[in-house]
């Protein structure tokens, strides 16, 4: 942004920033100042300032509220906010949300009845977290995580599902309504342009129901026939109808993977086992398309991680990526998890900014 547009310049803003305490954020803090300033001066719509500011509250509040579990992993479950409890859906919602609490992972949903309410119910309150949105036809928080630290209430659904993924390392999507195919399908969107991180995507049904098939088939027969996605976009999401195959999509994925991060021209890819030559020759002759120069490598941490301790003590594989290929990545993300035994991970640290 161009600081002429504030009445405060850089270094003003150094000034006021001099007592706070920024961590590693000294950059991003003035940047943020900045803008702030500048935008109030360009005298908006009082309106756009209104969303401005309670976008930028709303982001603090939850922040604040899943800070204290940040090295904890978490699962982000959707569906719908109709479902009764007698309905097998809601049983089947409540197991998911208990298999993986279980085994030490919490669960986000966006804290109202339904599906939300049983996966909570699953997990405990203990193990849950809530981010709502506040509507005129609804009322609050379900029973379970209302007046819970781990509750934070939103005005906005961009910022409500920024945190609903945003957090998350994993994703287990019921069937429901327009918000919950709205949610499923801004996550494929986030997943396949490389503005999310890969991560276990779940469609769960229930035994001897056809909700996710129907979608799936709807996308193989309409949008890959069209050429709209490439078929391998498919293999961005698992479709299954068990509790605990859904369970172990989402452990065996972090079996061996644990982040990447973009470098430049290069992405990074963080692993707990270092793959032999062998198996380098492995992923070369399976994903070499994905290279544009050069080939898939072990690789040193960057300056850039080093600078951040970014995950430094990690081995590490590195290339020159082909973007808009996300499908094929998780293939390969789904090579490297095979490289290993096939047991339980343990609970993944959570995902670093490029």
């Amino acid at each position: 942004m161009d600081p002429g547009l504030s009445p405060i310049g850089p270094e003003q803003v150094r000034t006021l920033l001099a007592g706070v305490d920024t961590g590693r954020n000294s950059r991003t803090a003035e940047s943020l100042l900045l803008s702030t300033l500048g935008y109030i001066t360009d005298q908006p719509d009082p309106l756009d300032l209104k969303i401005a500011a309670a976008v930028v509250a709303e982001m603090r509040e939850a922040a604040r509220t899943f800070a204290p579990y940040r090295e904890t992993p978490k699962v982000t479950v959707f569906g719908s906010a109709r479902t009764k409890l007698g309905d097998p859906l809601y049983q089947h919602a409540y197991q998911i949300a208990h298999d993986l609490a279980s085994v030490g992972w919490m669960v986000v949903t966006g804290a109202g009845p339904g599906i939300m309410q049983a996966a909570m119910e699953g997990a405990g309150r203990e193990n849950s977290f809530g981010v709502s949105i506040r509507l005129p036809f609804e009322q609050g928080a379900n029973p379970v995580i209302a007046g819970d630290e781990k509750y934070v209430s939103m005005k906005y659904f961009f910022t409500r599902k920024l945190m609903l993924v945003k957090e998350s390392r994993a994703f287990v999507c019921l069937p429901g309504g327009f918000g919950t195919l709205d949610e499923t399908f801004e996550l494929l969107t986030l997943t396949q342009t490389g503005k999310g991180l890969p991560a276990p995507i779940v469609l769960l049904d229930l035994p001897g129901d056809d909700y996710w098939k129907t979608v799936h088939a709807f996308v193989t027969e309409q949008l890959v026939t069209r050429g709209l996605v490439s078929e391998a976009d498919t293999g961005l999401y698992v479709l299954t109808d068990s509790c605990a195959t859904a369970s172990d999509e989402i452990t065996r994925f972090y079996s061996n993977y644990d982040s990447i991060r973009y470098v430049g021209d290069h992405l990074v890819i963080r692993l707990r086992q270092s793959p032999s030559d062998e198996q380098i020759d492995e992923l070369n002759a399976s994903f070499g398309h994905l290279v544009s120069s050069g080939r898939i490598a072990r690789v040193d941490p960057f300056p850039e991680e080093i600078r951040h301790d970014d995950h430094v003590g990690l081995p590490r594989i590195g290339f020159e990526f082909v973007k808009h290929r996300s499908g094929d990545l998780r293939a390969m993300i789904n090579m490297l998890n095979g490289f290993t035994p096939q047991a339980s991970s343990p609970p993944p640290e959570e995902p670093s900014s490029s």
